[in-house]
Order: C-alpha cells, then structure tokens, then sequence
C-alpha cells in the first residue's frame, strides 16, 4: 500500500527506527575491549553505561575514566570519542519498524534524515540494513557540519528537492519534539512523533505549536493516521 496522495514518508533514525540506547551499549562495548586490552580494566561497558543511566551522559568518560585514576591521560577522551563515533553497531531495527519497512520500502517514496556525525550515522544506516535501497535519499545532516543539524532546514529542503514536491506532499516521522519538528512544520510537512520505551528524548518538551501533528507508539499506527489525514484534505498549518 502507498501512502495516501503518493505522499513523501521522511523517516528520522535514532529512537524512530531503533531504539539509540542499543548504540549507546554497543559503543561502550566496543570500547570495553579497548581498554581491557589497553589499560586492563575489565568493567568500562558496565560502568559507561551506570553513568549514561544516572549522572550527567554529556561527561560519561570523564567520570570512567576518574573512576580509573586515568583522567590525566593525555588525548585518551577524545580517542574513546572518536573510537565509540567509529565502531560498527551491533543494533536492530524495532520490530514495528521493520514490518513497516518491508511492507513500503519499494512501494512508498521514502527518505531519512539524521542528525549525528555523517560517519556514525552511515555506520547506524549500514548496520541496520537501510543503505540497500528502496529509501533516498539517505541525508545524514552531518555531512554538511553541525551547524546543518536540525532544526536547519537543509536537510528537508534536500527531500523537496530530491523528489520535486511542495512541503504538503511531505511526512516526518520523528521522535524528539524539542528539535524535530520546528523545521518540517515551518515548511508546510505533517509531522508524527513516534514515542517508543526507553527512547532518550521522550520526556523533551516544546513550546506550543511546535510539536509533532499527531504521538503514535508504535508504526503499527502510522498508516491509519496517514490515510485519516489524506481523506480529509489538505493540512492547515497556523500561520498559513
């Protein structure tokens, strides 16, 4: 089944197709064995991820690493950065997600826009078997710098483009409401907020009408939104 109107489905990553706190473990793993092999602490990963869940996740190595009495080491923080940005995933697509896919992948026109380093988001793409085809463009917002991140609306002008359609034709489907949402709903997009268990973002906040259209938990329900939505018309955005 095609989305209503031939309708453009612009997928968000992290917490919209799997859950991001699988990277998050499967970057500390890749590090635990570094630095058993490097410093020969056998514990890094529990550790890491003790912090991420209950302390300040902007600052998790440097509180490992003080836990080690290795906060002096020179350059050691950003080597782990540049090593957990690098690894290749060990992740899965959601289940909802990918019974979504297979059924739209080659019958929908689809397209994803991520926020993150382009190299640790291509890495996520590839992991999760996104890169095969079936979905482009691929737009990891990184690859043109942070300043690119949303809410910039590079990435969304890029799918305009890409496929030639006015904002109205366009879905995003996304998970974090306080940056998500403000440049697709600027363009004249629907929006979805997927609200998954465990995701990261799910308790953000946003100022009034910047949020999402409509909060789904599971992708189970996006094709009944969309077809709901296509039968009544077109979309009235405030301010338009």
């Amino acid at each position: 089944m095609s989305a209503p109107g031939g309708s453009v489905i612009v997928l968000d990553l992290d917490d919209t197709l799997y859950l991001e706190r699988e990277f998050v473990r499967s970057g500390y793993a890749a590090l635990g064995g570094w630095m058993q092999q490097r410093f020969g602490v056998t514990d890094f990963a529990e550790r890491a991820a003790w912090v991420f869940e209950t302390g300040d996740r902007s600052r998790v190595f440097d509180a490992v690493l003080a836990g080690y009495g290795l906060e002096t080491q020179a350059g050691l923080i950003a080597t782990l950065v540049s090593l957990y940005q690098c690894h290749s995933p060990q992740i899965a697509l959601a289940p909802d997600a990918a019974a979504w896919l297979e059924q739209h992948r080659h019958r929908t026109r689809l397209a994803i826009i991520t926020d993150g380093p382009a190299a640790t988001q291509t890495n996520k793409l590839r992991a999760l078997g996104l890169d095969g085809g079936g979905i482009a463009p691929l737009v990891c917002t990184g690859q043109w710098g942070r300043a690119y991140w949303k809410p910039h609306h590079r990435g969304f002008e890029h799918v305009m483009a890409h496929y030639r359609c006015a904002g109205s034709d366009c879905v995003y489907v996304a998970d974090n409401p306080a940056k998500d949402f403000i440049a697709p709903r600027a363009l004249g997009w629907r929006t979805v907020q997927i609200v998954r268990p465990g995701a990261i973002h799910a308790a953000a906040t946003v100022g009034e009408g910047l949020g999402a259209d409509t909060v789904i938990t599971s992708f189970d329900a996006l094709d009944d939104w969309l077809a709901a939505r296509g039968a009544a018309g077109p979309v009235h955005f405030a301010g338009q």
